[in-house]
C-alpha cells in the first residue's frame, strides 16, 4: 500500500524564499517607527493582499497614490522595489524541495502571490517553475488562503485526495485551514524543524 500521505504541498513566501517589506522600507525611510506608520497606515497587509487576489500592481499603486500622494515615492518603490523584500531563499527550505524531489516525493505548492510578481520570482527562483508538478497561484484564481476553495483548486486540477497530503505554511491561520479540508500540516519555524516533521511522518530523504 502506498505511504499515506505520500505527498508535499509548499506554501512559498517565508516557506522557500524569504519575503519581507520592511527590508526595503528601512532602507527607504531609515526609521522603524516610520516603517511601521507606513505599512500600517499607507500600504496595510489587506491592501497587498488584493494583488494577491489578482489586482494588477498598476491598478494597486494607482489606488494607494490616489489617496496619499504625500507618499508616491514610497508607494511606487512597492513595485519598482519589489525584489529588495526579497532576498532569497530561506535557509535550508530549498536543500529539502530537492531532496524530496530526488526521492520522487510528489510536490506541488499553493501560495498567495501577485501574478506579476510570482512570474518575475520564478526566473529568479528556477526551482519555482521546475520542481512542483503544479503551482496554485492566488492572484491567477482569485482565491487568497486560508480559504479552503484555493486547496480545493489544487485537489480538484490534481486528481488528490486530501488525505496523502502534506501541506508546510508559515502562517498558522493557513495550516489551520488546511487540515480543515482534510491535509496534513505543518507550522513552518525553520528547515530543521521541517525536516524532522517530514521524517516523523515517514518520508525518506
Amino acid at each position: 500500500m502506498p505511504r499515506i500521505p505520500d505527498t508535499v504541498v509548499f506554501d512559498v513566501g517565508n516557506v522557500l524564499i524569504r519575503w519581507d517589506p520592511r527590508l526595503l522600507y528601512r532602507d527607504f525611510f531609515g526609521d522603524e517607527a516610520a516603517v511601521d506608520r507606513f505599512l500600517a497606515d499607507v500600504l496595510p497587509p489587506e491592501w497587498n493582499l488584493e494583488q494577491d487576489r489578482g489586482r494588477s500592481f498598476a491598478e494597486a499603486i494607482a489606488e494607494a497614490v490616489s489617496r496619499r500622494p504625500d507618499q508616491e515615492a514610497a508607494i511606487r518603490a512597492w513595485d519598482t522595489r519589489w525584489h529588495d523584500m526579497v532576498p532569497g531563499e530561506v535557509p535550508g527550505s530549498v536543500a529539502i524541495l530537492k531532496a524530496l524531489k530526488a526521492a520522487d516525493v510528489p510536490l506541488y505548492a499553493i501560495t498567495n502571490f501577485s501574478r506579476e510578481k510570482f512570474a518575475e520570482c520564478q526566473k529568479r527562483f528556477p526551482f519555482l517553475a521546475e520542481d512542483f508538478l503544479d503551482v496554485v497561484v492566488s492572484a491567477h484564481e482569485r482565491l487568497v488562503k486560508p480559504d479552503p476553495r484555493i486547496y480545493r483548486v489544487l485537489f480538484e486540477r490534481n486528481a488528490i485526495e486530501p488525505a496523502q497530503t502534506v501541506f508546510v505554511d508559515d502562517s498558522l491561520a493557513n495550516v489551520e485551514a488546511a487540515r480543515g479540508v482534510g491535509m496534513h500540516a505543518i507550522h513552518f519555524t525553520g528547515a530543521a524543524d521541517l525536516e524532522a516533521a517530514l521524517r516523523d511522518i515517514g518520508f525518506d530523504f
